[in-house]
Parts: C-alpha cells; sequence; structure tokens
C-alpha cells in the first residue's frame, strides 16, 4: 500500500508518494482551498490511502480538514519526532522522509480532536487569551495613574478590583478631590483613618492622563463583555455536549467551571486515547522526560505538554492546595518541607490529573476516600522508625 508524506508550511506543501521501494517525483501545492484539494485528487490517482503530515503552527489544520472530508486516512506528527540531521534536509526530503516512515510504521500521531471539540477549544482559548489582554489594560490603567501621581495600586491588593475601577470612573469624569475618591474604596479603614488612602490619591491628573485611562477603560470593559460572551458559548456547548464530565470534573477541589471546559476542550473528554494516567501526565507536560545515559539520568525536568492545559492544572492544584481538610492541602505541605514550593505544586498538578484521567475514564465523582494518605510500605516504615525511637527513650530513663 502507498503512503504519502506532506511537508505543510505557510504558502506550499511538498507531497511525496512512497511505494516501499522508490520515491514519486516530490509535487509542490499552494496553500489555497482549491489547491488543496487538488492535492487529493493527485493522491487518489496514486492510490494512496494514508497520509501523515507534520504539526506546523496552524497550517496544517485546512489540509487535515480538506482530506479528511476526502476519506484519507490521516497521521499529525510532531515534527520534533521526524527530525533529521541538521544541514543534511530540505522540503523535499522531509516529504520523502515522512512518507517513508509512514510505510514503515514508525510513526506515532498526535491527537486530533472531533468537531465538536474543536469548537469549544476555539473558545477557550480565545477566552484564555481575552483573560490575558485583560490583566495587561489594568496594569496599562494603573501605570498611566502612577503617571499621574496617583498610587493606589500599591494599597489595593486587587488592582482589576471594585475600588480601583470606581477610582478609575470618578477620575474619567472629572473628580479630582482626595476625600471623595478615597469614599469609592472599600476595606481599606486603618489607611483612611490614617492618611495615607488620602495622600495616595493626591495626583496630578493632566488631560492627557484622563483620555488616555478613559480609552484603556473603555477596551477593558469591551474585553469584559466579550469574555462574558465567550463563557456563554463555552457552557452552553458542555451543559448540550458533556454535562457529565463537566459535573464530575466540578467535583474535583479547585476545579471551576471554566477549568472543567478547557479539560474538556484539551482532553476531548474521552480518556481511551490514552493508555493510562502517566500517558496523560506526559502529554500535558507534567512528568519528568526519559533522559537515562549509562544508569544515570541526566535531567529530570518536565517536558514543555499542551501549553493551554498544563497552566490550568497548576491553578487547579494551587486552588486545591488551599482548600480547608483537602488531601491535596496535606501533601502540598508536606511535599513543601523537603523541597521547594514550585517543585510541589507541580507534583500536585501531576496528582490532579491522574484524578482527571480516573473521574473521566470511569466517569464517576472525585472520591477523597480512595486518595491514598501513605502508601504501605512508607507507613510501616515510619511505624518502625517510630517504634526504635520510643525504644531509644526508654533506654534513657534513669
Amino acid at each position: 500500500m502507498k503512503t504519502a508524506g506532506l511537508d505543510v508550511h505557510k504558502d506550499s506543501i511538498f507531497c511525496a508518494v512512497f511505494n516501499g521501494k522508490h520515491y514519486s517525483d516530490v509535487e509542490v501545492f499552494e496553500t489555497f482551498s482549491t489547491s488543496i484539494r487538488k492535492l487529493g485528487d493527485y493522491l487518489k490517482e496514486a492510490e494512496v490511502k494514508r497520509v501523515a503530515m507534520e504539526s506546523t503552527s496552524i497550517y496544517w489544520v485546512p489540509v487535515w480538514n480538506i482530506l479528511y472530508e476526502m476519506g484519507f486516512e490521516l497521521m499529525l506528527v510532531n515534527p520534533f519526532l521526524i527530525k533529521q540531521l541538521p544541514g543534511r534536509k530540505s522540503d523535499v526530503k522531509d516529504a520523502q522522509w515522512i512518507a517513508q516512515l509512514l510505510y514503515k510504521d514508525m510513526l506515532r500521531g498526535s491527537f486530533v480532536p472531533g468537531e465538536r471539540i474543536q469548537e469549544l477549544r476555539s473558545y477557550t482559548r480565545s477566552y484564555r487569551k481575552l483573560q490575558q489582554r485583560i490583566v495587561r489594560m489594568l496594569t496599562k490603567m494603573d501605570n498611566i495613574l502612577v503617571q499621574a501621581g496617583i498610587r493606589l495600586g500599591s494599597l489595593v491588593s486587587d488592582i482589576g478590583g471594585k475600588s480601583m475601577l470606581g477610582v478609575i470612573d470618578a477620575l474619567i469624569t472629572g473628580e479630582r478631590d482626595a476625600v471623595r475618591l478615597s469614599k469609592l474604596v472599600y476595606a481599606n479603614k486603618k489607611n483612611k483613618e490614617n492618611g495615607k488612602l488620602a495622600a495616595a490619591l493626591t495626583g496630578c491628573m493632566k488631560e492627557h492622563h484622563r483620555f488616555n485611562l478613559q480609552m484603556a477603560k473603555a477596551e477593558y470593559d469591551l474585553l469584559i463583555k466579550q469574555s462574558a460572551e465567550y463563557i456563554e458559548k463555552i457552557e452552553a456547548i458542555c451543559l448540550r455536549d458533556f454535562p457529565r464530565q463537566s459535573a464530575l470534573l466540578k467535583t474535583i477541589p479547585g476545579v471551576s467551571r471554566i477549568s472543567s471546559a478547557v479539560i474538556i476542550a484539551e482532553t476531548g473528554a474521552d480518556m481511551k486515547v490514552f493508555e493510562n494516567s502517566g500517558k496523560l501526565s506526559g502529554w500535558v507536560g507534567l512528568r519528568p522526560k526519559n533522559d537515562e545515559s549509562a544508569g544515570k539520568y541526566k535531567s529530570t525536568a518536565i517536558t514543555k505538554g499542551n501549553r493551554y492545559l498544563k497552566p490550568i492544572l497548576v491553578q487547579i492544584a494551587w486552588a486545591a492546595s488551599r482548600s480547608k481538610g483537602s488531601y491535596f492541602k496535606d501533601k502540598f505541605n508536606r511535599l513543601s518541607m523537603r523541597k521547594s514550593s514550585k517543585k510541589a505544586l507541580i507534583a500536585m498538578a501531576r496528582k490532579i490529573s491522574v484524578v482527571v484521567w480516573n473521574v473521566l475514564k470511569d466517569l464517576t465523582p472525585y472520591n477523597p476516600a480512595l486518595q491514598v494518605v501513605y502508601e504501605p510500605a512508607k507507613l510501616e516504615a515510619k511505624i518502625r522508625y517510630h517504634q526504635r525511637e520510643m525504644e531509644r527513650i526508654e533506654k534513657l530513663k534513669p
């Protein structure tokens, strides 16, 4: 059976066909939809059914969608797994190499979700970028206030809170009196009494400061409105297509409605894709890579993994480690005694990924009673240690 390898770029697609002994001439196609369909017709004429391509940025997506509609058996491959020797490669050789590896079944395909998941994923990823822009706008508004001599950001815990936004709105309308502005700040009684708040709100607001602040606030309000609309879309899809999975994920400590939607969007909510919980942890990038030589480990650093799901799991781990009475809080505190808090947090995120895998695989709610507080071997070792200590103390008695 013939196989084809595609080296996909922004404006061109290099296609090579391999029959087990010889390569065909490498054909080059443009990345327009009409050209991609011509590529599909060319592959059908060459009697090719299996096609592999590199996951190059976002350029592979339209190629995948059109060829999938045309009935080809597709495989998406991480470029890291098929790299050739530096200085010995070209686009033509890359396409031929992919076709040869596919023919010999030496490729490992990447996870490509279905249409429903792709829709949800587009919303959750756009929502994440919106949140980053919101943070930048809040920082920008705080910087404008600093330029105007107003240092409220130094006295409030959240520059995106009600107090900060209320003062910004008042400044935009022309309010300059520090006493009246201080009344808009909540839960800051001590600073109000000692006059520190009034001093922080006394500045030199010029017209260009006010106008820049007005433009930044308008953009911030627009981003907040767009975020709310994205949340409506995300929740509608989860309620329509994944109600059970979404409800089960929320039983895990630290998982919110948005984080549960991100987990579903990135994993597909189908754990058949991942053989075990370790595969999921490795795919996310919360497990050390295999880097062993001569019986020695060169590196125990975690891999890059999924750059959208990993930060969400770390956030969930942070929230879970702050939940009272939670297993994750006790475990985090114990790990923090012998390693840095950042490493302990990554370890907790990996444990969260294991819980996620089990919850979605068995479709059962999170059960804290199933968490092993101490492994049996470690528990026995601790008991023996304390018994020896008690015997030593008994011998010290007069």
